[in-house]
């Protein structure tokens, strides 16, 4: 099943794969499942995976696979790929059946002909639903309603029924749950409005830049929706987006049929003007943007080039985010609008990002601590008599037959101010219930400390860790590991005679 809405999806399946089984005398000894994964890629989806694992490796029990239909293989764009791994089963000798298809999987021409055309209308289903799903969510933003997203530093999301009707107001982590319900987004509180005024007024009025507004804030004990400290990045935020001058702007960018993310061009922007309460007035955030572009616009190519190469011999190197966090600069996408790319603006003044051999040689370094950092916990979980399943293609760890666990190795990053930062980025994919996050030393050679965080924790994708962070965050840190083993300890009952 792709959606919690269709949460009876696989046990309809189940069903019908026990009654296919019941009138053939098969036996089931095992089943693969794939519960809330979409079906256009193999990314995520563990169960096909570890059965396909299984097969190719020779690791069956059984001597045939059923399947509901030839869909649940996956809806992919290309036919072929569906195709290829039932072509894995049968070559490692063991029968695939379709139980709910009206016609046997025997390999005739026949079969060979409907099972062709089903795996192409599957795929061609999941491109005819994108396109309306497009267009609807399309219309509904037209009409000034909320599509995904967190509604940001001074503003809220409310929902509201079919008729307009106030409901609530969701927090964050919140989603709606009947279909016809839409999400606005509405003022937040007095504190935040009085806030995001007093950044665009002294952006504008009293000359300051975004980095001396964030350490301004920061240094009156001010922290952003999600609890931070405030940075020029979002104070940038908040100063570019027309959210707070009432337009709704969607599509900047996609991800459509799970390919890869693309920026889209501001022509292809859906956009309806107005349509949120606006906190900021049209003159005030006009203002702010004409001394954004005006940065770049006012500079020649020569002056933009000198510029960056004196950045370039200040830092020994450049990327996007140390453009951006640099004063009087123009942004790295100005730099990319003016010269064609960034590559292109980094060549002419004579820097080649790809040889970062450091950078290089510690991810190479961490990759290849990952299988002893797993192998450590492993053995300390056999260590305290828990029942360690160790998945070999993803390093993931299921522990009890009850909850998984994935490890994370977090780079540590000197910043020019001397501080220190570790980026944590998960495999969406994987979806393990703890995740084991292990922060190593200023020399990246030895683990530091380690955070266990629940999946809740994990849902965005990406961590920055700072070296004091949120009161939650640091419930979760350790010094070692023993608390991991304490929740992997079985629980043994006696009764009493």
């Amino acid at each position: 099943m792709s959606t919690e809405h269709q949460k009876y999806s696989t046990e309809n399946q189940a069903d019908a794969i026990r009654q296919y089984a019941a009138t053939r005398d098969i036996d089931i000894v095992r089943t693969y499942a794939d519960e809330g994964k979409s079906g256009l890629r193999i990314e995520g989806r563990d169960g096909l995976k570890l059965l396909i694992d299984d097969v190719a490796s020779g690791r069956t029990d059984f001597q045939a696979i059923l399947v509901y239909d030839v869909s649940r293989w996956g809806r992919f764009q290309d036919a072929d790929e569906s195709a290829y791994y039932e072509y894995i089963c049968k070559r490692a000798g063991i029968a695939v059946h379709y139980c709910a298809e009206q016609f046997e999987n025997d390999g005739s021409p026949i079969a060979t002909v409907v099972k062709s055309v089903k795996r192409a209308m599957a795929g061609e289903y999941s491109r005819e639903l994108s396109t309306k799903v497009f267009a609807g969510q399309c219309r509904l933003i037209e009409h000034g309603y909320r599509q995904g997203g967190q509604a940001g530093f001074g503003l809220r999301r409310v929902l509201i029924d079919q008729a307009g009707a106030t409901k609530g107001e969701l927090t964050r982590g919140e989603q709606k749950s009947i279909q016809t319900d839409r999400v606005v987004l509405r003022p937040g509180p007095e504190a935040e409005l009085a806030l995001v005024a007093e950044i665009y007024r002294t952006f504008v009025t009293a000359d300051r830049t975004e980095r001396q507004i964030a350490d301004a804030l920061n240094a009156r004990g001010a922290v952003t929706d999600l609890g931070r400290p405030w940075s020029r990045g979002t104070v940038h935020q908040i100063l570019i987006n027309e959210k707070y001058i009432g337009n709704n702007v969607w599509n900047r960018m996609s991800f459509k049929l799970k390919k890869k993310r693309v920026h889209n061009e501001p022509s292809m922007w859906i956009r309806a003007d107005g349509v949120f309460p606006a906190i900021i007035d049209r003159p005030l955030f006009d203002a702010a943007q004409s001394i954004i572009r005006a940065r770049s616009f006012r500079l020649s190519d020569e002056e933009m080039l000198r510029a960056l190469h004196a950045l370039l011999q200040t830092q020994g190197m450049l990327s996007g985010l140390v453009i951006d966090e640099a004063e009087g600069l123009p942004s790295s996408s100005a730099y990319g609008s003016r010269f064609g790319s960034l590559l292109r603006a980094y060549s002419l003044v004579g820097y080649a990002p790809r040889r970062d051999y450091r950078y290089i040689e510690i991810n190479r370094a961490l990759r290849r601590l990952h299988p002893e950092v797993v192998e450590t916990i492993v053995a300390g979980l056999d260590g305290v008599g828990a029942t360690v399943l160790r998945q070999p293609d993803t390093d993931l760890i299921m522990i009890n037959g009850e909850f998984a666990v994935s490890v994370v190795i977090a780079r540590c990053r000197q910043l020019p101010t001397g501080g220190f930062r570790w980026r944590l980025r998960f495999d969406a994919g994987l979806q393990p219930d703890i995740t084991v996050a292990v922060r190593m030393d200023a020399e990246n050679r030895h683990p530091f400390d380690f955070y266990l965080l629940p999946r809740f924790d994990v849902g965005g994708g990406k961590l920055n860790l700072a070296e004091d962070n949120g009161l939650g965050l640091d419930a979760y840190r350790f010094e070692t590991l023993d608390l991991l083993y304490d929740l992997a300890m079985p629980v043994r009952i006696t009764e009493a005679a």
